[in-house]
């Protein structure tokens, strides 16, 4: 008896993770959704859990009160999903497709388009969050907190590109992790899509070229 039993046990703890798991990816984009509509004050716990179709008592046990809500949300909107906001950033798909590009100005294309796909999916919630951070002080935390993952991950692409010795001569990996994080910001990228109506593609080609001029060794 106990021998079959045990599968059994085993097969409902494995189907009660992946029903936790699809619970919490529910919340995750229902908070994301109602943020963008309503803004942070009005986008109450309650509202959330509506959406979500859960109970208000299951969203607060998915994440810490709102501002983890928010948090949750930009970096699966970051990721691509919820499910992939856990996997290592080297591991992603567009990221490892850099990593393996060997032709920089290909690299800078491959990232640009990355970047446009980023900011498609991020732009209204973290707009969201800037208006927001000015009065919350755990919100202001988590914007910069975001802001230091962004310089750093342009500090690992700009290491890889002073590896294979295609920085322009003068050039650091700091020197050019700071060029990269202000021509890629997101008040630059506001200021052209949303202000000068640029659309998402002529934002991407100018972003790849101005980049590649900035950066690389001339040919």
């Amino acid at each position: 008896m106990s021998e079959n039993a045990r599968p059994k046990r085993q097969y409902d703890s494995t189907r009660r993770r992946e029903q936790a798991a699809r619970t919490r990816e529910q919340i995750v984009l229902a908070a994301g959704q109602v943020f963008v509509e309503r803004g942070y004050a009005g986008a109450t716990i309650a509202v959330i859990a509506v959406r979500a179709g859960v109970a208000v008592e299951t969203v607060y046990r998915s994440a810490s009160g709102k501002a983890g809500l928010l948090a949750a949300a930009v970096q699966a909107a970051l990721a691509g999903g919820v499910a992939r906001a856990d996997v290592p950033r080297d591991q992603r798909p567009a990221i490892r497709a850099m990593i393996e590009e060997t032709d920089p100005r290909v690299r800078f294309t491959q990232y640009a388009e990355m970047i446009t796909g980023v900011y498609r999916r991020t732009g209204p919630l973290l707009r969201v969050l800037d208006v927001a951070a000015a009065s919350d002080e755990e919100l202001a935390a988590l914007r910069d907190s975001l802001e230091r993952q962004r310089w750093q991950g342009q500090r690992r692409f700009a290491q890889a590109l002073a590896e294979a010795g295609t920085l322009r001569p003068g050039l650091t990996p700091d020197t050019a992790a700071d060029v990269i994080y202000a021509l890629q910001s997101p008040a630059v990228h506001d200021s052209l899509v949303l202000d000068r109506g640029w659309s998402p593609e002529a934002y991407r080609d100018w972003l790849a070229d101005l980049l590649a001029r900035a950066l690389l060794d001339p040919p």
